[in-house]
């Protein structure tokens, strides 16, 4: 019996997933490959009145309505006027059966690594006053430490209007005065 543990313990190990690394605040955060659809310069968004001030509006990316989400806002750490290698990274986040499509904005990415399941330890235990439940772990790669993120437990919860509403929203906007923000 210890010896088929083991053995699952050494297959468990040697699997591994990619992630998409990026840097907020001079912390590296990884998000598994699969869900990335895309990453994209930073560019002006429709604003979407009575939002959280971490969604920065919406953009339309090939006809779908995608709400932008300020990551480093979201996460509570100080704001930084938008630069050069800011970048938004559109991905895909699964609730129950279906699934919504989201831009981050993040300071910059960084690479693509491969983490085995073995490499991943978890966070540490906060207590019950800190949520770290979007936390999957956190692993070292090339001398750094990077915090790997399940992006639907992020993101999944987020309180965002339905694509209808947005579409509304935005018809009416564009109707009345349109609104842009280059930040």
């Amino acid at each position: 019996m210890t010896q088929i543990t083991q053995q699952e313990q050494a297959i468990a190990d040697d699997i591994s997933q990619q992630y998409l690394t990026f840097i907020m605040a001079s912390e590296e955060y990884g998000v598994d490959i699969l869900s990335v659809q895309e990453i994209r310069g930073w560019e002006a968004t429709t604003i979407i009145p009575n939002s959280p001030s971490h969604v920065k509006g919406v953009i339309n990316l090939r006809g779908t309505i995608v709400p932008i989400i300020d990551l480093r806002q979201r996460f509570g750490i100080e704001t930084l006027e938008y630069g050069a290698t800011t970048v938004v990274i559109v991905v895909k986040v699964a609730i129950a059966s279906d699934h919504k499509v989201i831009g981050i904005v993040v300071d910059a990415v960084s690479d693509v690594f491969s983490v085995n399941h073995g490499d991943v330890r978890n966070a540490p235990d906060f207590g019950d006053e800190t949520d770290l439940g979007f936390i999957k772990g956190l692993t070292n790669t090339e001398d750094k430490m990077v915090i790997l993120l399940d992006i639907n437990k992020l993101l999944g919860s987020e309180i965002l209007p339905e694509a209808s509403q947005l579409s509304n929203l935005i018809h009416n906007i564009d109707a009345q005065q349109p609104q842009a923000v280059n930040e």
